[in-house]
């Protein structure tokens, strides 16, 4: 079950960048870190390198360089050594602020040097940190930054558009507000608007999201999943509206133009269709095919994460005594596709490697790990989103989708 090394993972799945890091001095280092626990050396995530590099101080004042050894190579993600690098850092300004941004931003000498790194810079809004009457704003807005940095990560090693609306595409980047519900005001709902998303703080206690997983009738509820689902809606913008993939998003997703807030309305006065869970990935999926995308792109987000970071720590279920029914070509969207087996036998690891999770959650007493069924109605739009995804890294998508100027909100 336990593999010796990444390389011995099946080769039919399809690999991101992975997530198992080493410092300089060979011990482990994870994703969060701004410095090695063991031997103190400074650490910094390069998203252009999709990798946790160990750090040693730069020629010139607050600059960093990945660290050289006496043979003048770094080690890389796995702890091999890695080819020269003249790469030049700055620290995220983020890093000494509650939200232990450890992100590195390239020193640059022929444009305006920028202070915050590539998933800061997509915030427009953050909370007040200095507000008497809520101390935890700091704690609470650290634990939504580390959740937005996974995302971030994986969407640019997806090929993804990534940039902000705020400063660098004002007319199809994304930006983010973090507010907090006034304590006998209104509340703030979590949605997505145009490129702009907005994240209610209070999502990031634990407590209080718990206690509205359980009045929701959910069975998950997350920071990471808030951000996965709304981001979905920010992507159908740019890559499915008005474009060839339009057509067949309807065949399968449903007719998109139908009205939004009465469907809305709809499901919370009569609930869900009682037959869901025999074509959406969940409840909230099937209120308007809105929805339904942006549920199956968190789920494709999921996954693709999941697996990845499975596959980097050399973790595989193989070989494991599961009872496991596999998928089928005949359950995609595009059976023919010429890499329509490499999904498929990704969607069948991500079944194993899920049951197996499961069990595992339950031998510690804790709740299911992935408490979803994928029904085939659902394999066929994960895989047309996939699709969609892949046609951008390979350059063959339809360009820029048309803003609808919809609000799209999950309360």
């Amino acid at each position: 079950m336990f593999n010796d090394s990444p390389s011995s993972a099946p080769a039919h799945l399809p690999r991101l960048a992975g997530r198992a890091y080493h410092c300089q001095c060979g011990c482990p280092v994870f994703f969060r870190n701004s410095t090695c626990l063991a031997c103190g050396t400074a650490l910094g995530y390069d998203p252009a390198q999709a990798s946790l590099l160990p750090l040693m101080p730069g020629e010139q004042p607050d600059t960093w360089v990945a660290w050289q050894s006496e043979g003048g190579r770094a080690p890389g993600p796995d702890g091999a050594a890695q080819p020269d690098t003249a790469a030049v850092y700055l620290r995220c300004a983020n890093l000494h602020t509650p939200a232990a941004c450890n992100w590195l931003v390239p020193v640059s000498h022929d444009q305006p040097q920028l202070l915050l790194c590539q998933a800061c810079r997509l915030n427009r809004t953050i909370p007040d940190l200095n507000d008497p009457a809520h101390p935890d704003n700091g704690e609470l807005w650290g634990n939504i930054e580390l959740s937005k940095r996974r995302l971030v990560s994986a969407l640019l090693v997806l090929g993804l558009p990534v940039a902000s609306r705020a400063s660098e595409d004002s007319e199809h980047g994304l930006m983010f507000d973090f507010l907090r519900s006034p304590d006998f005001g209104p509340h703030i709902m979590t949605g997505h608007d145009t490129g702009l998303i907005t994240l209610n703080l209070n999502e990031a206690d634990d407590a209080t999201r718990e206690a509205t997983r359980k009045a929701m009738h959910e069975p998950y509820r997350t920071l990471l999943g808030h951000f996965r689902h709304e981001v979905g809606h920010y992507y159908w913008d740019r890559l499915v509206a008005g474009t060839s993939w339009q057509q067949d998003f309807r065949a399968l997703f449903g007719d998109e133009s139908q009205d939004y807030l009465a469907s809305l309305q709809a499901n919370y006065e009569q609930g869900p269709r009682p037959d869901w869970a025999l074509h959406y990935v969940s409840a909230y999926a099937s209120v308007h095919p809105w929805e339904d995308w942006a549920e199956c792109w968190a789920h494709y987000l999921h996954m693709r994460d999941t697996v990845d970071t499975a596959l980097s720590f050399g973790l595989s279920a193989e070989s494991a005594q599961l009872e496991f029914t596999p998928f089928t070509l005949d359950a995609l969207y595009q059976p023919d596709h010429p890499g329509a087996q490499v999904f498929l036998d990704f969607l069948n690891q991500w079944t194993r490697l899920t049951t197996l999770l499961n069990e595992m959650s339950r031998a510690m007493g804790q709740p299911d790990f992935y408490p979803f069924v994928l029904p085939r109605e659902v394999v066929a739009k994960l895989h047309f989103i996939h699709l969609v995804v892949t046609s951008v890294r390979d350059g063959a998508g339809d360009g820029q989708g048309q803003d609808q100027g919809q609000q799209q909100s999950r309360p």
